[in-house]
């Protein structure tokens, strides 16, 4: 008779695991070992019988748990083996034995829960449940316990102050036999390698970043994105280049309400030695200033956004033969953008004019978390954010890729 053989959780994780309270929410850093832990826990659970669900946030992060399952279900297949899987359903069922019913474990996706509703789970494992909706959880998946009187774990990264952190909280204020919550930072992974990870990448993401992801906190996304930022304030202006040094210009274009912005980085001091912010003048205006720029500085690149009226404006820059490289915006290209320039400030690797202007953007520039966990980025409401996004252009470009300052 095959056994099954699953390995052994470390201490801290089989801490959790064998706390009673019906409902677990354990707030985990990178690499702290969520997909073994959640392995472990629905296999084991099944084996003996229950019906479980691995609820992931959609269909993509089913991959990883699914491989899991099946591998170290392996020993259990084959023709007369005491499981069976599905894989196009993402489903293994165990043989009944000595009257007992045999168990059951379902990899479901959040995007697609329709599949879920009409189940009954002994256990529910909610895998970075952030990123799951509220309503999926409370409408769809509470629910499904009720035949049982089931347990639930929600396990995820913190994603700002959101529906898991108000579960947290709950189950916080709680630790009883009902809730109870769990905070496991990356360096609660013994692995040398992790633990050096985590020490490597603290002076090269912003301060925020390592919080959530690393150490697990619920980090509040409003405000202070941008930090040290007056004490940064010391660059000098030049009005024209320096021999010797190198050069980039980031363009923000705008024409009525909102502004064009100009920004000249002094790559070899690492500075923003000029600053053109204007509005409500004709492209054409707006193309002469630049080009008469360019002939001031010589920049090595001119990064200017395409996206809308930008495509137009960036196809007349390189019929003008100057050194464009266009930038295109998305959530995801804007967030790394805006990494880079809080990862500049907190490393004092950039300096700005002390322009009033582009402090007080830079000092209220927002964060709002999205439905998709994406946060989108901007001006409170009735301000201005033109002078941060052509500074976050040319500082990303001339930076290289993301947090590669040394490309200097």
């Amino acid at each position: 008779m095959t056994v099954l053989a699953l390995p052994r959780l470390r201490p801290d994780q089989s801490r959790i695991v064998r706390h009673p309270a019906k409902v677990k929410v354990l707030a985990a850093g990178r690499r702290f070992g969520k997909t073994f832990m959640c392995g472990v826990i629905v296999v084991a659970a099944a084996a003996a019988g229950n019906r479980v669900a691995w609820v992931v946030p959609t269909y993509k992060n089913a991959r990883p748990a699914w491989r899991w399952i099946e591998q170290h279900l392996a020993p259990l297949l084959g023709k007369d083996g005491p499981v069976r899987v599905n894989r196009s359903t993402l489903t293994a069922e165990f043989a009944s034995f000595g009257g007992r019913a045999g168990g059951f474990i379902g990899v479901y996706s959040a995007d697609n829960d329709v599949s879920i509703r009409g189940e009954a789970f002994h256990l529910i494992i909610v895998d970075e449940a952030a990123r799951v909706s509220e309503q999926t959880w409370t409408d769809v998946l509470m629910p499904t316990l009720a035949d049982f009187g089931g347990d639930a774990i929600l396990i995820s990264t913190p994603l700002g102050r959101n529906w898991f952190w108000r579960e947290w909280e709950r189950a916080r204020s709680k630790m009883d036999r009902e809730l109870a919550a769990f905070t496991a930072p990356t360096t609660d992974n013994p692995m040398p390698s992790i633990r050096r990870a985590a020490e490597l990448v603290k002076d090269r993401v912003p301060e925020r970043v390592y919080r959530q992801e690393w150490l697990a906190e619920f980090v509040d996304d409003g405000g202070g994105i941008f930090r040290h930022i007056r004490e940064q304030a010391t660059a000098e202006p030049q009005e024209r280049a320096l021999e010797g040094h190198r050069y980039a210009i980031g363009v923000d274009w705008g024409r009525f309400s909102d502004f064009t912005v100009l920004t000249v980085l002094d790559c070899t001091l690492r500075a923003v030695v000029w600053i053109d912010r204007f509005n409500q003048i004709d492209y054409t205006i707006q193309k002469g200033r630049l080009m008469a720029l360019c002939e001031r500085f010589k920049p090595d690149a001119v990064i200017a956004e395409q996206n809308s009226m930008g495509v137009p404006l960036v196809e007349d820059l390189i019929r003008m033969d100057l050194p464009v490289a266009p930038f295109q915006t998305t959530n995801a290209s804007k967030a790394q953008a805006v990494d880079g320039l809080a990862l500049a400030f907190e490393r004092r690797a950039l300096t700005i004019p002390p322009d009033e202007t582009l402090i007080t953007e830079l000092q209220s520039y927002t964060a709002e978390r999205l439905p998709s966990g994406l946060l989108r980025y901007s001006a409170p409401e009735g301000l201005h954010d033109d002078m941060v996004m052509s500074l976050m252009l040319v500082w990303f470009a001339v930076a290289g890729t993301q947090y590669a300052y040394e490309a200097f």
